[in-house]
C-alpha cells in the first residue's frame, strides 16, 4: 500500500524534473543539447531508462510534441502536422524503414530517444547525430545533486520542514537510474513522517486481505521480528548487546535469527 502511494506520486512528477549537471558527463550533454536547440538536424539521445533523455529531449525541442516510439499511426499523424516531433522510446517503432521514408518526405525534425535495438547503420540514415547519456552509477555527482532534488520535492509534497530527509545510511538505489532513486528517497522520506498509528494502519491494511490460514499468527510473526531485530542489529552491534535490549537471552535470539535465515540477519556473536 505504501510503495502504490509512493509510486503513484513519482510517477505524477517524474516528467517536470530539469536536468540536473553535477558530473562531466551530465554536463556536456547539456551543453550539446543547447547547442542543438539552435541546429536543424536530427538527433538520437541514447542511454539506459530513467538516465534523463526525454528531459534532455525537452530541452531541444521544449514545444514539440511528444509521441512514444510504440504508436506508431499517431507518430505518423504527427510528423505530417508538426515542423518537429520528439520520438520518446525509439525502440517500441513498428518500421524503422516507413520513419525514414516520412521524416524525409515531410522534413520534420525529430530528436528521439532510445535506439539501442537499432544498428549504427539504421539510425545515421535518419538520425545525423547520437548522444550517449551514462547510467548514474557513471555519474556519482549527480546522483548526490539528484538526491537532495527528490527530497526537498518529497518534503514539499508530504509538507514537511526541510530537514525531514536523513542521508545517514542511505544507500542510493539506482538500478533503474532517478526512477529508482526518486521512488527510493519518496519512500524514505514518506517512512520518516509516519507515527506509531500510521504503522499499525499500513500493516492492518496488509493482513486484512491476507489472513485465513489456520497458522496467521506464526505466519505473519515475522513482519515484526525480522524488521526489531534488523534494527537492533543496525543500533546495537552485537548479540550481547541486542539480546539484554530485547529483553531475550542469547540462546532465544540465536533461535530466532536462525529461524529467519533467509532474511540474512547477521549479527555479530561477541
Amino acid at each position: 500500500m505504501i510503495a502504490d502511494v509512493v509510486e503513484a506520486v513519482v510517477t505524477t512528477v517524474v516528467d517536470v524534473t530539469n536536468f540536473l549537471t553535477a558530473s562531466s558527463a551530465s554536463f556536456e550533454a547539456f551543453k550539446t543539447a543547447n547547442l542543438l536547440k539552435g541546429l536543424c538536424v536530427n538527433a538520437m539521445i541514447m542511454g539506459e531508462r530513467g538516465t534523463g533523455k526525454l528531459t534532455l529531449a525537452r530541452i531541444i525541442l521544449p514545444s514539440a510534441p511528444i509521441i512514444n516510439g510504440d504508436s506508431f499511426d499517431e507518430l505518423l499523424s504527427a510528423l505530417e502536422t508538426n515542423d518537429a516531433v520528439i520520438i520518446h522510446r525509439l525502440d517500441g517503432i513498428a518500421n524503422l524503414k516507413r520513419l525514414e521514408e516520412t521524416v524525409k518526405k515531410t522534413k520534420t525534425r525529430i530528436i528521439a530517444t532510445g535506439g539501442f535495438r537499432f544498428s549504427s547503420e539504421q539510425l545515421e540514415n535518419i538520425f545525423s547525430i547520437r548522444l550517449l547519456l551514462p547510467p548514474l552509477r557513471e555519474r556519482p555527482e549527480d546522483i548526490a545533486l539528484l538526491t537532495d532534488r527528490f527530497a526537498r520535492e518529497a518534503s514539499e509534497t508530504f509538507a514537511q520542514g526541510d530537514d525531514s530527509f536523513s542521508v545517514k545510511e542511505f544507500l542510493p538505489d539506482v538500478s533503474e537510474n532517478a526512477l529508482s532513486l526518486r521512488r527510493q528517497v519518496y519512500l524514505q522520506c514518506l517512512l520518516e513522517s509516519i507515527d506509531e498509528n500510521n504503522l499499525m494502519e499500513i500493516m492492518e491494511q496488509f493482513l486484512i486481505q491476507r489472513l485465513g490460514s489456520n497458522n496467521d499468527y506464526r505466519t505473519f510473526l515475522h513482519l515484526y521480528e525480522v524488521p526489531l531485530i534488523r534494527a537492533g542489529i543496525k543500533r546495537f552491534k552485537s548479540q550481547l548487546q541486542l539480546s539484554d535490549k530485547l529483553g531475550l537471552n542469547r540462546n532465544t535470539l540465536r533461535k530466532k535469527i536462525a529461524e529467519h535465515a533467509e532474511y540474512k540477519l547477521e549479527i555479530k556473536e561477541s
